[in-house]
């Protein structure tokens, strides 16, 4: 498989820090570095390697069903040790379907390693399934507009925001118009303090460099994704105000989300996180005259844009309710 050239930029510090602790992981595979609190995925037919199990370095999902669809070209960002683009490939299944860039020549190897077993015991899956290639979030390694689909679990949070900003400009240069980024990343409940932020080994450990929801989502809709829809949101990881120096404990959380490759409305992005409009008149519908129709009694899915809009109109029979977030389309934005 081809290697395509890494870091034609300078390498920051804290960059290189993540490069060696994943170097490390590759080699000796650390369960507790990055953990997925839920129940695995089943998928019939689907036996998955114990070595991937042991390297599932993320903090939820970015597999969905509602994602598949046929003949489409997916990109994972930072591999690690294959369990999801083997996910994908098991919805692919054909050559190319899947490519994986990693920055780190030992987690290549070790996923390549993962993905010949897993051909050994699946008998639907070969390894040119999924393309890998030495390559990082920043210079992505794959054409403009080619691609449907792009993943990543657990890496932009490593990010400052200065780069954050290049890798999600340069999902929306390889996917395709309507394509969508698929993420899943460790958020603060509040701001992470500076002192920990400057920790370079809590940054690649996906503890230090998480960013609160709301300034997640305003970089992603500034990168120009029209729509980003929250999926779920979960609690992940406690920094406790004694071992990390705090005037208080800090929850950090996991957030999955979907984020579409659409122009941004002029009114700003749609971003769904499970509010919904309830109609309770006598009519059967409320109509805003600003295209949304509300049936009577039935709760509508609205992006937190438009229930912003509906609640400032304060109609005696009109009901917003709070955020869920967990949101799975059929929205009347």
């Amino acid at each position: 498989m081809e290697r395509l050239p890494l870091w034609s930029r300078p390498v920051k510090e804290y960059l290189q820090t993540a490069i060696e602790v994943y170097k490390e992981a590759a080699i000796t595979p650390q369960p507790a570095l990055c953990c997925v609190q839920q129940a695995a995925l089943f998928l019939p037919g689907l036996v998955i390697p114990p070595a991937m199990e042991q390297m599932n370095y993320g903090c939820g999902t970015t597999v969905h069903l509602q994602d598949m669809a046929p003949d489409q070209r997916i990109l994972y960002i930072g591999v690690g040790g294959g369990l999801e683009a083997l996910k994908f490939a098991y919805f692919c299944r054909q050559p190319g379907g899947v490519v994986a860039v990693d920055p780190v020549d030992e987690m290549l190897d070790r996923a390549r390693i993962n993905l010949e077993e897993a051909a050994r015991l699946n008998d639907w899956f070969e390894p040119e399934f999924v393309e890998l290639y030495l390559g990082d979030a920043l210079d992505l390694p794959v054409a403009d507009a080619t691609v449907d689909l792009v993943a990543q679990n657990c890496l932009f949070n490593i990010f400052e925001p200065a780069e954050l900003r290049v890798a999600l400009q340069q999902v929306r240069r390889v996917l395709k118009p309507g394509g969508r980024l698929i993420l899943s990343d460790p958020i603060a409940t509040r701001p992470v303090p500076e002192h920990l932020r400057r920790d370079e080994r809590l940054r690649a450990m996906c503890l230090s460099g998480c960013l609160p929801l709301d300034t997640y989502l305003d970089l992603i809709a500034q990168a120009g994704f029209g729509q980003i829809d929250v999926r779920a949101r979960r609690p992940y990881r406690m920094l406790d105000r004694t071992r990390y120096n705090l005037p208080a404990d800090l929850l950090l959380e996991s957030v999955e989300l979907a984020a579409y490759n659409l122009p941004v409305p002029p009114d700003g992005p749609c971003i769904f996180t499970g509010k919904t409009a309830i109609y309770t008149g006598s009519d059967e519908h409320f109509d805003d005259r600003a295209g949304h129709i509300i049936p009577v009694d039935v709760p509508s899915a609205v992006c937190d844009k438009t229930a912003a809009k509906l609640a400032s109109l304060a109609h005696p029979q009109l009901v917003i309710t709070p955020s869920t977030w967990h949101y799975s389309g059929g929205g009347c934005c």
